[in-house]
């Protein structure tokens, strides 16, 4: 018999039927009614060709068909037990695996990791740095960050909207800074940098003006290393994102309430 085949749900019903020998206690254990049981029973016996179970004077009894196939049945679900527990030991397991890229991790995310991780002294966190994308399956994450217009192909939250700032430090100057992902400036940058947070730490340098995600940036404006020059609506944000399986494990959707404030 495949093992797409097996009567999964009757070889239960045997299991318990066989340490009761009773339909009617095996339903009440099962929470059917006893004609159900009857019913499963009289399945498997169709498809097996074996009788399982004879009424006598004393009662249910098995037969001997149905004795020899109980202690393997039995370790069979003890087996299935343990690949459920096994399966089950990453959502119990309280290490977090987040994808993140460089900038917002420095600038954002670590201090509220920090902070999360101090409600929880089993917590532990692994941080990636995703700017080249996204693969949840090859880095095997629980959770990512991405700058996007939306969440994409994943289920996920928004973390702070799509309002970007443009900042300057203590010297002023109106020359742009340029980062993969900013806006295109209408003259030619002064300076170039790897990143968001690269730009806002140019332009606290005296370099020019950096146009970044608001987001990312409320932590230096209020330490006054930046000042703000202007603010516009843009068409990305920062997401939280991940697929559905690891998007519904506890740890994930404890961490995602937290960051989501």
């Amino acid at each position: 018999m495949k093992r797409t085949h097996l009567p999964l749900n009757a070889l239960r019903v045997l299991d318990a039927a066989a340490r009761h020998l009773s339909f009617t206690r095996a339903a009440d254990e099962l929470a059917v009614t006893p004609a159900a049981v009857g019913q499963q029973i009289r399945a498997l016996e169709d498809t097996l060709g074996v009788v399982l179970f004879r009424r006598t004077a004393k009662g249910l009894e098995l037969t001997p068909e149905g004795e020899a196939g109980l202690e393997p049945l039995r370790r069979g679900f003890l087996e299935f037990e343990e690949a459920v527990r096994a399966i089950q030991a990453g959502q119990t397991s309280k290490t977090l695996t987040i994808a993140a890229p460089r900038d917002f991790t420095a600038k954002w995310l670590a201090a509220r990791l920090a902070i999360y991780g101090r409600t929880d002294p089993e917590l532990r966190f692994k941080l990636v740095v995703s700017d080249q994308g996204l693969d949840f399956t090859e880095a095997n994450l629980d959770l990512a960050v991405c700058l996007a217009a939306a969440k994409g192909e994943h289920e996920g939250v928004p973390l702070g909207g799509t309002e970007w700032v443009t900042v300057t430090g203590e010297a002023g100057g109106d020359q742009p800074i340029g980062w993969p992902g900013a806006p295109a400036p209408e003259t030619e940058p002064m300076l170039s940098v790897g990143d968001a947070g690269l730009a806002i730490d140019a332009a606290a340098q005296g370099f020019g003006v950096a146009a970044v995600p608001a987001l990312l940036v409320e932590a230096d404006l209020a330490a006054g290393r930046v000042r703000e020059v202007a603010r516009s609506a843009g068409d990305k944000g920062y997401w939280l994102v991940a697929p559905v399986p690891q998007w519904r494990q506890k740890k994930v959707k404890a961490l995602v309430e937290a960051l989501a404030e």
